[in-house]
């Protein structure tokens, strides 16, 4: 009997009671024009009908591997995956996204092309609940270059969208599973710091679907796990000069982000304590504070498809305090 050949791609998809999407995330890897690799659906001890569903996958395909585990959250059964993966290189999907039919071709081209190179990273489109366009996000635009910096001014993340190396994660030692949902971008910081190269496939390559129980649509834990994820990277004691002079600067947007997140996400109590935290990062005075605030606010709208309405913003009660709080500053705040 013929041996299958040595996979070069792990596709790994960990799935939680994902069993209405997780069919047409495996279609979409089988549907690929690159075809040396396997399928690695990591089942985070789902209640639904996900069991059923991968044990047919199986008997039909023998690229595709089903690991059941107790549930311990997606950065154990990503883990999971890079240490059962044969591949030289990973590819991470989520089980309700979507590869387009050359992701896979496309970034082994842009490995090959670049042998020092450890993440390809791509662009995403954004789509709906039922698989609907909404947007496309070509971060290479205004992230050219993904060096260190970059990641951590832009922080332009997507698993679904990235191929990974296998020894650069194995070296990391893997997701941190302290930090959900935002230990994707914990990941690609430390990788980074190590020394890993990433280099941009500049074209769309999947589908990242939008619905209630997506990472992005969960408020509170989204914005403390990427606060987090900063604190601890500034707290590495090898980091470059040139990066730990950056460390206002990044706290500073990062925090402005956050509340807008948390603003569009619906919690205007956190936003404002996170704004305020931002003023002890700021090189801003008060009233340009407020007023790059609210400017930052409608591009973080835009970029991601959504009409902003400033007007309802700075209406707001919660506005209206946190601006009167900014302009009672009287000390000189830090700059960065």
């Amino acid at each position: 009997m013929n041996q299958s050949p040595q996979p070069l791609v792990s596709v790994i998809i960990p799935s939680y009671n994902c069993a209405a999407y997780l069919p047409e995330a495996i279609d979409s890897v089988l549907a690929q024009t690159y075809s040396c690799f396997e399928i690695l659906v990591i089942d985070d001890g789902s209640t639904d009908q996900t069991a059923e569903l991968l044990q047919a996958y199986c008997n039909q395909h023998d690229r595709i591997t089903a690991i059941s585990q107790q549930n311990q959250g997606v950065a154990v059964a990503r883990n999971h995956g890079i240490e059962r993966a044969k591949g030289e290189w990973v590819a991470f999907l989520d089980a309700d996204d979507i590869l387009l039919p050359d992701k896979l071709a496309a970034q082994l081209a842009v490995a090959a092309a670049n042998p020092e190179v450890g993440i390809i990273h791509s662009g995403w489109q954004r789509v709906d609940s039922q698989g609907n366009f909404q947007l496309n996000v070509e971060p290479w635009h205004w992230v050219p270059d993904l060096t260190l910096e970059s990641w951590l001014r832009w922080k332009p993340v997507l698993p679904s969208a990235m191929l990974f190396r296998r020894q650069w994660l194995v070296q990391a030692g893997g997701f941190d599973r302290r930090f959900p949902p935002a230990e994707d971008t914990d990941l690609v910081l430390r990788l980074a710091l190590m020394g890993c190269k990433s280099q941009w496939l500049p074209q769309i390559t999947v589908k990242y679907r939008q619905h209630d129980s997506s990472a992005m649509h969960k408020g509170l834990p989204q914005a403390k796990s990427l606060a987090a994820v900063i604190d601890q990277f500034f707290q590495k004691p090898n980091l470059p000069e040139p990066i730990r002079w950056l460390e206002n600067q990044i706290r500073y947007n990062t925090l402005v982000w956050i509340a807008w997140y948390l603003h569009y996400t619906g919690h205007p109590a956190e936003m404002v304590a996170y704004l305020k935290q931002a003023t002890d990062y700021s090189s801003y005075s008060p009233f340009e504070m407020v007023v790059h605030w609210a400017d930052s606010f409608t591009g973080f709208a835009q970029s991601w498809g959504h009409e902003f309405d400033a007007d309802a913003l700075t209406r707001s009660p919660e506005w209206q305090e946190l601006a009167e709080w900014v302009l009672k500053l009287r000390q000189p705040l830090k700059t960065s």
